[in-house]
């Protein structure tokens, strides 16, 4: 796999996700932006990035296959290349493909009142579906 930051340590939000998964801060001041590495298989839980005004989170996908979805819809593949913009409010997971790496850059939208809620993990006969 070719990654284009560090790799990083084991995820220490771990608890949330199914799967290894690691991360490397690349900024923490103004935009707070990590490299987020996902073993194959692996994905995080169902979880909203709440706010008041703004907030919400960009992907920017670097390697491998994932997906991407949102709560009641089909999950989005996902390949070095592309976008994902998730508006604050917005219940999702994103991940691994079974059978792939997959790294992105999440990019945390300033906004006021800013928080997670991390939900129900993924549910494995939905993700065993998945191409």
């Amino acid at each position: 796999m070719n990654e284009i930051f560090k790799r990083g340590e084991k995820n220490p939000y771990g608890q949330y996700f199914v799967g290894q998964s690691y991360l490397e801060m690349l900024s923490t001041e103004g935009v707070v932006i990590g490299n987020v590495t996902f073993e194959p298989g692996c994905r995080n839980n169902w979880h909203i990035h709440h706010a008041s005004k703004g907030g919400g989170q960009i992907l920017l996908c670097t390697s491998g296959r994932g997906y991407y979805q949102e709560w009641g819809k089909e999950a989005r593949e996902l390949h070095p290349g592309d976008v994902v913009n998730i508006k604050a409010g917005v219940k999702h997971w994103h991940g691994a493909a079974k059978d792939s790496w997959f790294t992105h850059i999440a990019v945390e939208v300033p906004g006021e009142d800013t928080s997670n809620e991390w939900c129900e993990p993924v549910n494995d006969e939905e993700y065993d579906k998945l191409k």
